[in-house]
């Protein structure tokens, strides 16, 4: 069969060839940058992206076939093979780039002195022991910490729980010359909503 790679789009496409696409589902654009099939970069506007993504997975391959010029149906079959393999791994290797980003952040603010301090009037509260009991667990924060030299500022919260009941912690704690002290802290009662004032 006569090679029609590369001639547009009346470019007569192999039945071999006009196949689902996995690589132009997966990389969306910039599988097209590299297939030179630009109508890819639809995945950035509003409405019409999330469609786009199956639209390029059902035409991805006959579109490639029609803008690009290739040495065989082979040669097209073994590159968006390779695009497929690229279209697992380059998601897979971004989750694992940014989850262990965002695990450093959470070890890093549950190691800090402020959530450890936070811990520490939480333990210390008879009011909160005789709702949660003992012993208590407590979970990784969220909020943020601010720190310039040997000053600083958190803003925290996270939850507790013990053998009779749970609930959730807020805390506001500041740093001066290296020390770290709480402004504010309570913690309340999932069950009751009641709050108990932690520090003053």
């Amino acid at each position: 069969m006569e090679n029609t790679s590369g001639g547009g789009a009346g470019a007569v496409v192999p039945p071999e060839v006009d196949r689902w696409n996995w690589g132009a589902f997966l990389l969306t654009w910039i599988w097209g940058i590299g297939n030179g099939t630009f109508i890819a970069f639809l995945v950035f506007v509003p409405l019409v992206n999330i469609p786009m993504f199956f639209v390029l997975g059902a035409k991805g391959s006959a579109w490639a076939w029609q803008n690009k010029r290739w040495n065989s149906v082979e040669d097209f079959r073994r590159t968006q093979r390779t695009w497929a393999r690229w279209g697992i791994i380059i998601p897979v290797l971004f989750v694992l780039l940014f989850g262990g980003i965002f695990w450093s952040i959470l070890s890093a603010m549950k190691g800090s002195d402020a959530y450890k301090l936070a811990v520490s009037e939480l333990q210390r509260s008879e009011q909160v022991t005789e709702v949660l009991g003992t012993p208590i667990t407590t979970g990784f924060p969220t909020g943020g910490i601010q720190v310039t030299g040997g000053d600083g500022k958190a803003n925290l919260s996270f939850s507790a729980e013990g053998p009779k009941g749970k609930g959730e912690v807020y805390i506001e704690a500041v740093e001066a010359m290296g020390q770290w002290r709480v402004e504010h802290a309570v913690f309340e009662d999932a069950a009751t909503k009641q709050r108990i004032e932690l520090a003053q």
